[in-house]
């Protein structure tokens, strides 16, 4: 077969160091945009985005042509050097060091990306940590508690 041909969906999520509530609003749509153009740059699409305070989804048609684990440094990298870059208040920032990257089936689709839409209205009654075990598990991910959180 002479074409190389791919159609993988994931759902990323990962936090802020030590989980600080230091993602706000007024920078919300921005830090998503540029995610969107790391991603675009790798050759993926970014098809939704959502982030509270403290963590980050992200829905992504992942690129043929790239490992998840580089992805997901990239997508960290670039975007804490590009925060860090939009004054002081963002000098000591960074992610976890881990990620979840989940595999997404086409038809999940409609409700991945209502699920991320509605970060903020989930997250009045569910912390980041309840909802990373939740996912780890519907996921069928083992885990160890003490080596999940930083």
């Amino acid at each position: 077969m002479p074409q190389s041909l791919s159609q993988l969906y994931v759902h990323v999520v990962f936090s802020t160091k030590n989980r600080e509530k230091c993602l706000h609003d007024d920078m919300r749509n921005e830090l998503h945009s540029y995610i969107g153009g790391i991603i675009h740059r790798l050759n993926g699409v970014l098809l939704a985005a959502g982030s509270v305070e403290d963590h980050i989804h992200l829905f992504v048609s992942h690129p043929r042509t790239c490992a998840p684990a580089e992805l997901v440094k990239q997508i960290k990298s670039a975007s804490s050097s590009w925060l860090k870059s939009k004054g002081p208040q963002w000098t000591k920032f960074y992610w976890q060091s881990g990620y979840g990257i989940f595999s997404i089936s086409p038809s999940h689709q409609d409700a991945l990306r209502a699920y991320i839409n509605n970060q903020r209205e989930h997250h009045r009654v569910t912390t980041f940590q309840e909802e990373y075990r939740k996912l780890l598990e519907k996921n069928g991910v083992a885990y160890d508690e003490k080596y999940v959180w930083d």
